[in-house]
């Protein structure tokens, strides 16, 4: 997208937002970048920990006199109107004169409180806790419609740059074989030492030198042979899966196996292995969203945990030229890979909120619960144990999380929907977690959750 009638706006119009679960990872980085923006204002964030907010907006440089905290409405109203309010309490945040608020807490019970209240009185919504529009999307979206308001993902995270690629393949009539994102960390390799960095930060360098043997890509016994080689480091990661939930279920491609694929793999590989098993590849279907671990030597660039789709060369001449511009191609001819190599967090994120603000982009009233992020014991668990979401991957002890089609997902417990749930009988090793083993009846974001399954 031409950003340019935006920055020539000259309206006076402004953003006006808030922010809750501001201070840390995904908001700071927002925070930051929001002095620079400018259509742009912050009016209020809200978190549990005024002072920390006190601190952290210092420390981007608003003034100490700028910074106003209201515990009531009243408060709120008479502060003054260029001020930067804090407020504890997330239910004060549309009092605040806001036109976007945007939600970091990754608390399910509280985004899509703060996000329903938010759209019913027409203000914009940009979601970054994936784990809600995972089990609320849909109705999300439906409420946003319903009452003029934009919700939205956001820049700067992963499904939303994915969407941004897909939408951009799907205007030029481009087919998707797949759609998908890096995992997070990488895995490096020293060609001269032998030495394999992990850079999830708390892995050390390992001497392994007989990755040599399947450095170059040669087929499925590659893969066959890096993911026996670092068995050790690869999982399935709770955080993966969620954000290609909300991928699917906005384009309405499927996830490509329960748990995914997980290749170990190369950006230059990568047209070669997303696609369909008679072509060498090691997809089963066409249509789906994956995940890849990144393999790459010490001095050769990140894929960041960025996004890529793999499309079909439907024209041979054509792509015989991009081929030669150094595109990546497949050993066949018939595939192209086509990605972004970074997601920079809540840098890019006022990119989507202008968008939402100013030209009412965002809402996909499309979207339905395509897939289901569910959970299957790692080991019997009984009854009686409080399931809860937690760690750097809001992952759940005991559960590996599984990707399903809901057509398929029969009455699989939303996996993010399990935080503080109690189970009612034992899980044996290998069982999904369903319906029957807890009860979600009390929670509005199930009812949400529910009504979204009848779209």
């Amino acid at each position: 997208m031409d950003y340019t009638n935006l920055l020539n706006d000259s309206s006076g119009k402004k953003s006006k937002v808030g922010i809750i679960g501001a201070t840390r990872g995904y908001g700071y980085t927002l925070l930051a970048q929001i002095p620079k923006v400018k259509l742009m204002d912050l009016r209020v964030i809200c978190s549990r920990h005024p002072d920390e907010c006190q601190a952290v907006l210092k420390e981007i440089g608003y003034k100490e006199n700028q910074i106003v905290y209201c515990e009531t409405k009243e408060a709120i109203h008479s502060a003054d109107e260029d001020a930067v309010l804090i407020v504890s309490d997330y239910r004060l945040m549309p009092e605040c004169g806001i036109t976007a608020l945007v939600e970091c807490t990754g608390n399910t019970t509280v985004s899509a409180d703060a996000a329903l209240t938010a759209l019913k009185r027409g203000i914009n919504v940009y979601m970054v806790s994936k784990e809600t529009d995972s089990v609320c999307g849909p109705m999300l979206n439906q409420t946003a419609a319903e009452n003029g308001a934009v919700y939205s993902l956001v820049n700067g995270d992963q499904p939303r740059n994915l969407l941004d690629i897909c939408s951009w393949a799907n205007l030029l009539g481009l087919e998707i074989i797949a759609a998908g994102k890096a995992s997070e960390y990488d895995f490096v390799w020293n060609r001269e030492t032998g030495m394999l960095t992990y850079t999830d930060g708390n892995s050390k360098p390992e001497s392994m030198p007989e990755i040599i043997d399947c450095w170059r890509y040669h087929g499925k016994e590659t893969l066959d042979a890096r993911k026996h080689l670092l068995k050790n480091y690869t999982e399935v990661i709770s955080a993966d899966l969620c954000e290609m939930n909300l991928v699917s279920n906005v384009t309405g491609l499927v996830p490509s196996s329960p748990f995914l694929n997980y290749p170990v793999a190369k950006a230059s590989e990568l047209a070669n292995i997303f696609i369909p098993e008679e072509d060498g590849g090691i997809l089963k279907k066409t249509g789906v969203v994956d995940v890849f671990y990144n393999l790459r030597e010490e001095d050769e660039a990140s894929f960041c945990g960025g996004e890529f789709i793999i499309v079909r060369c439907e024209n041979k001449k054509m792509w015989d030229i991009l081929k030669s511009k150094g595109h990546i191609i497949s050993h066949n001819d018939n595939y192209a890979c086509i990605y972004y190599p970074y997601h920079y967090m809540g840098l890019e994120t006022p990119v989507s909120i202008l968008l939402g603000d100013f030209m009412n982009i965002g809402t996909h009233t499309e979207c339905r619960q395509v897939s289901v992020l569910a959970g299957v014991a790692k080991q019997d668990i009984p009854k009686g144990t409080q399931l809860k979401v937690a760690g750097h991957h809001h992952s759940i002890d005991g559960l590996v999380p599984e990707l399903l089609e809901q057509n398929t997902a029969k009455n699989a417990a939303p996996f993010y929907l399990l935080n503080g749930a109690v189970l009612l009988k034992d899980v044996k090793k290998g069982e999904p977690v369903t319906l029957e083993h807890v009860d979600l009846s009390d929670l509005p974001t199930f009812d949400l959750y529910k009504k979204g399954t009848e779209l």
